[in-house]
């Protein structure tokens, strides 16, 4: 291999490790920022989920309604992503399908619209929207947290391809340029 076609290879190997190493760095600081961000905001709401003592039969985390994801978070807080699916679908959700038949904000909403002295349908309109909204915005930060969790996962795939390209750099300047000539005769003298 001739040294311009060398140079090249090192000259590319350089720029690579460069934009890996900037992409993982940009990655690890956003799904930094995500997860930071949803983790304080969620802490700023206050939402816990229900105290360890009502884990029982009949009680508001009763082991035979709700799945065990649920009751092991007893008294916790609701401070990230995965709590936040949790406390939504397996928490708001089950309570929301009690509230009309397991029937949604719209199914009721336009009913409501339908029988406009209905005061039944209308408090049901009122709970399902309040219940659905805090569901949703429970859902969109599980969403993001995700993608905060998944773009530091990313970072880590680019760190360790920005590694392996400094590895080769490496090899490419460490024992690659050498020339045949000092090989064999650094192995006459070693033999």
């Amino acid at each position: 291999m001739n040294s311009s076609i060398r140079w090249r290879i090192v000259t590319l190997q350089v720029v690579m490790i460069l934009v890996l190493g900037f992409c993982a760095g940009f990655l690890f600081y956003q799904g930094n920022f995500v997860t930071t961000t949803v983790h304080d905001e969620l802490v700023a709401q206050k939402i816990s989920f229900p105290a360890a003592s009502q884990v029982k039969l009949g009680g508001a985390l009763d082991p035979t309604v709700y799945p065990t994801e649920l009751t092991s978070l007893a008294g916790q807080p609701v401070d990230n992503g995965d709590k936040a699916r949790i406390y939504a679908n397996d928490f708001i959700g089950h309570h929301l399908e009690g509230v009309a038949s397991g029937l949604t904000y719209s199914q009721v909403s336009s009913l409501a619209n339908a029988h406009p002295t209905n005061a039944t349908l209308q408090a049901q309109v009122a709970t399902l929207f309040k219940g659905e909204m805090l569901r949703a915005s429970l859902l969109n930060s599980y969403g993001w947290w995700t993608t905060g969790v998944y773009a530091t996962y990313a970072g880590i795939g680019l760190l360790i391809a920005a590694l392996g390209v400094l590895g080769a750099l490496i090899y490419e300047l460490l024992v690659a340029g050498r020339k045949p000539q000092v090989i064999k005769v650094a192995q006459k003298l070693a033999a």
